[in-house]
């Protein structure tokens, strides 16, 4: 794991936000996503009763984790998958890592998958010596640049074609300043074409993994996860413990809802299914808990674990659009990663719960109904409680509690504010205070709005009894 500095997302912000036609892009872009989802999704009558079955058939799924567990990994044995368990990321590198050196391979293609973004695999496989290659387009794409992938679903959105034109003349060779999108597409094929040819060993994602039958379902809209795989001698796949469902009956509700919330389409062109190694061959899935039981035994969090990994949310998200998927400093950005990422470590990401306007928008469109926007405030009440807020922030929290709760307080802070907003404005409107960075102050009052209250309720009683 990166060993740099956390930097905090407010700071992180606005350093994206210096850049404000760029910002403006990715904000529209990411809404014209979301507007996409909202077409599709209308176009399904009982679209609501599929967000609550789903919903439903992942509650069930963590009230009963330790049998569909237990029932998958001995369907998937018999199925002659080798199946691997991991508590944490360190674990579930080393087991990856073990699964090579066994094969003695010093390469690797690998599809998206952010569970192994999680758990920082490509950095770790580098230090002992294995190249890994990510073949989804945006993936490879963040990869050549050394960054990683600012979205779940639209690894390289902060990017515009004329960044991935550059960045593929500087490590591919391309044509400079060609930046026709079927040209730059085509690049990347012919680059990754033979990496798919000589790669021994594939890694793969997890999108869905069925108890009933031992098998897991990729999905993909490039077929980047299935050339990988079916090209190579040894199939690796790696999943989070709560990407199980039931039945295999129970992927139709999924697959209807996952490729409408990410990006509008009916369907992912491709919905790999993956039950058993072919002859001669290795297929192995290695399941990781990572944080998982923890969030499981939080009452208020535990909902957080039926994301299904849509992005649904980033792309409703004001915050997120404005403020770019790395100000996040976490692998899953956005609002579902702001409740995720203080499971595995407060101190770390205390900020990323307060990037957000609470405005409800991302539980409103959750394929799988996760209260998101409650689950942002309880982790606020959780980490100030705990005190992993700045301590000017707390004081600063206290001190308006106090103030609130006094009326005799409030009118006299409310009457000393309007009087220095009016005539020392200097004392407000500074640098020191963030609040005004990005704001112009409307008109100072002339009366606080109980006092207004009461002098137009005065008057009104007596022109009644006039």
């Amino acid at each position: 794991m990166s060993s740099e500095k956390i930097i905090q997302h407010s700071e992180a912000a606005a350093k994206f936000n210096k850049d404000v036609e760029r910002v403006n892009w990715h904000d529209e872009t990411l809404w014209f996503v979301r507007a996409k989802r909202d077409k599709s999704a209308h176009q399904i009558a009982d679209w609501e009763l599929l967000r609550e079955t789903a919903s439903q058939i992942k509650f069930n799924v963590l009230s009963n984790i330790h049998d569909y567990l237990v029932e998958f990994e001995a369907n998937a044995q018999r199925n002659g998958i080798t199946v691997h368990w991991a508590a944490d990321a360190k674990e579930h590198n080393e087991i990856v890592h073990s699964i090579m050196a066994k094969h003695d391979v010093k390469q690797m293609v690998k599809s998206k998958s952010m569970l192994t973004e999680e758990c920082h695999l490509n950095d770790y496989l580098a230090e002992k010596g294995i190249e890994v290659i990510d073949s989804d387009l945006g993936e490879y794409i963040v990869q050549l640049r050394k960054e990683p992938p600012s979205h779940i679903v639209l690894p390289a959105i902060h990017l515009k074609k004329e960044d991935v034109s550059e960045t593929f003349h500087e490590h591919l060779g391309t044509e400079k300043g060609n930046f026709n999108p079927q040209y730059l597409t085509e690049s990347a094929r012919h680059s990754l074409r033979n990496t798919f040819l000589t790669r021994k060993v594939a890694l793969t994602g997890v999108n869905f993994a069925v108890a009933e039958t031992g098998e897991f379902v990729v999905c993909t809209n490039e077929g980047n996860a299935d050339m990988g795989a079916h090209l190579a001698d040894v199939h690796i796949a790696c999943m989070g413990f709560e990407k199980l469902i039931p039945k295999r009956e129970h992927l139709g509700v999924f697959l209807r809802l996952l490729a409408r919330s990410a990006t509008g389409q009916p369907i992912t062109t491709f919905s790999s299914h993956f039950k058993k190694p072919r002859d001669g061959k290795e297929m192995h899935i290695v399941i990781v808990d990572n944080g998982r039981s923890t969030q499981l035994g939080r009452e208020d969090f535990r909902n957080s674990l039926k994301c299904i990994r849509c992005g649904a949310c980033m792309n409703t998200c004001p915050v997120y659009r404005r403020s770019g998927g790395h100000s996040y400093h976490n692998a899953v950005a956005g609002p579902i990663g702001s409740i995720l990422a203080p499971n595995l470590d407060m101190s770390k990401n205390a900020d990323l719960p307060f990037a957000s306007t609470l405005c409800g928008s991302c539980t409103n469109v959750c394929p799988v109904k996760i209260d998101i926007h409650d689950q942002l405030y309880k982790w606020r009440q959780v980490l100030v409680k705990e005190g992993h807020t700045p301590k000017a922030k707390t004081i600063a929290m206290k001190t308006m509690a106090t103030v609130l709760a006094n009326p005799t307080v409030f009118n006299i802070a409310g009457k000393s504010g309007r009087f220095v907003m009016k005539n020392i404005p200097g004392m407000v409107n500074n640098k020191m205070n963030k609040w005004y960075d990005q704001r112009e102050m409307p008109d100072v009052p002339e009366e606080s709005f109980r006092e207004w209250y009461k002098k137009n309720s005065r008057e009104s009683k007596e022109k009644g009894n006039e």
